[in-house]
């Protein structure tokens, strides 16, 4: 998948759990912000009976509410994303036979989607009102995304090939002296403007990374890495190389830290990722028990939607 047709793929995800929310929100904003007892209320009062305020209400708690038309739909749309969501990433990532249907990386983006909208029209669902088993079932689901956006953010540190395969230290050492060379030899850079990049783009100094001091260390760390990309912009400039060299220029010198930042925290980065795998699977689980359970209870009492 090349980079523009990679940019629409995930454009698409992002249009459609946008534009899927809004318009949910904007249908039925009046009837979710409303207490049940409120609803209750004024469905039940006769002196409403007939006017506009009563046949709107009632027609949106006849289709919104969770076993109504739309509310019950959207349960089982949500619940079936994130079903598959969840079995098409972890059938491409440890089933042999489909390592070659497509690469990891882009499955994964089609796991994040699923199980961001799915969980969305699955709360739409509830209509904002929920209890007993159900209530933790949704905190769990509201866990397990929220413990994937975290574990989506541990995975893209832990560098990757294209097929999805982590890359180790070995690799990771030869491209960076790969990007080293190509600033070096290619690009005339300062003494001391290289000196300075040197010092950013060794993994050396993520050695005394601590998760204690993380915000700390990494806020200084943009702004010195801003600082100096800065500075090889100004001096590549005045060399007088074309704009399109400058540019490549300062891509590759924030490729090589970057790179250098992933090679210094990658051991790091790998224990979280196990941690994280350890808090993020109960929650899935539980999240998924209780889904079965309340599939079978609401079928069993009749609730089958159109089916």
């Amino acid at each position: 998948m090349n980079k523009t047709l990679h940019t629409i793929y995930v454009s698409l995800f992002i249009i459609v759990g946008v534009a899927s929310t809004t318009l949910l929100i904007f249908n039925g904003y009046d009837y979710y912000s409303k207490p049940l007892e409120e609803i209750g209320t004024t469905l039940s009062n006769p002196d409403l009976k007939g006017t506009t305020e009563y046949n709107r209400l009632k027609y949106q708690h006849e289709n919104l509410k969770p076993t109504g038309f739309i509310g019950h739909g959207l349960g089982i749309l949500g619940s079936f994303m994130m079903v598959l969501g969840v079995a098409s990433y972890m059938i491409r990532k440890r089933v042999k036979r489909f390592y070659g249907i497509g690469y990891l990386k882009n499955w994964l983006e089609f796991h994040i989607f699923l199980c961001t909208v799915g969980p969305i029209f699955v709360l739409f669902h509830t209509s904002f009102k929920f209890g007993g088993l159900v209530a933790v079932s949704f905190w769990s689901m509201v866990l397990v995304v929220l413990s994937g956006v975290v574990g989506r953010f541990i995975y893209i540190q832990i560098p990757h090939t294209i097929q999805g395969q982590e890359l180790d230290i070995k690799e990771l050492n030869k491209i960076k002296d790969d990007l080293t060379l190509r600033l070096t030899k290619e690009y005339k850079i300062d003494e001391d403007l290289l000196y300075d990049f040197n010092r950013l783009a060794s993994p050396e100094r993520y050695k005394s990374f601590k998760l204690s001091t993380s915000i700390i260390f990494a806020v200084k760390d943009f702004f010195d890495v801003r600082k100096v990309l800065h500075k090889l912009k100004n001096n590549v400039l005045l060399a007088g190389l074309p704009k399109r060299t400058v540019k490549e220029v300062v891509h590759i010198a924030k490729s090589e830290i970057i790179l250098a930042r992933r090679i210094g925290l990658l051991r790091t980065m790998q224990k979280f990722f196990r941690y994280w795998h350890i808090f993020h699977l109960p929650f899935a689980i539980a999240m998924f028990a209780i889904i079965i359970v309340h599939i079978i209870v609401a079928i069993t009492f009749g609730y089958t939607w159109i089916f």
